[in-house]
């Protein structure tokens, strides 16, 4: 929920500066006037508005949100100190506390931003731990199932013989070959149910 709440006041902020930069494009004499009469240099009209348009369509997007709060920070602060410095103007005060809110929200927005980076640093870093403890387990399972697919195989070649299932006896000399002739007697394996 904070996550949305925060993208609508970062909206909300950035309707500010898109609705101003617009303006200011859409009537660049009177921008003129005004940058001037502040005693700026002439030719500020057309690069304020395209910061302000820019800067504000950023926010809203969401894009570099960090920077752009940085940077829009110093352009209002700048607005305070060159347009509404005349704080004993009750019309000036308010235009300035309004740009110190300005300043103040565009904080909060990089600051939630810098909170929602660490969140997602955190979350990435909690994925990769599970994706390492799940490919451990894949590999114990894959391990457990050639062990018994060994066994089942030692089984089925009888290669494996419970010592408790061992008997001795003597073999005919008939039933052995050549090889064993001179073994008499000799041992033999017998499993349970041998018949």
């Amino acid at each position: 929920m904070s996550k949305i709440a925060a993208i609508i006041g970062r909206f909300l902020i950035a309707i500010i500066f898109i609705v101003s930069g617009a303006s200011k494009l859409m009537d660049v004499s009177a921008t003129e006037t005004l940058i001037v009469a502040a005693g700026l240099p002439a030719g500020l009209a057309i690069p304020t508005g395209l910061f302000e348009l820019i800067t504000g369509l950023c926010l809203a997007a969401g894009f570099m949100v960090r920077l752009v709060s940085v940077l829009l920070i110093g352009f209002v602060a700048l607005t305070i100190l060159f347009f509404h410095h005349q704080f004993t103007d009750p019309m000036q005060q308010i235009m300035a506390l309004k740009n110190v809110a300005i300043m103040g929200g565009l904080c909060l927005a990089f600051a939630h931003s810098q909170m929602w980076n660490h969140y997602y640093a955190i979350a990435s870093e909690r994925r990769g731990e599970l994706a390492a403890r799940d490919a451990d387990a894949r590999v114990r399972e894959a391990e457990l199932r050639a062990a018994r697919a060994e066994a089942r195989a030692d089984a089925l070649a009888g290669t494996h013989v419970p010592v408790e299932h061992v008997t001795t006896e003597t073999v005919p000399a008939a039933a052995l070959s050549d090889y064993d002739r001179g073994a008499i007697p000799i041992t033999r394996r017998r499993r349970l149910f041998d018949w």
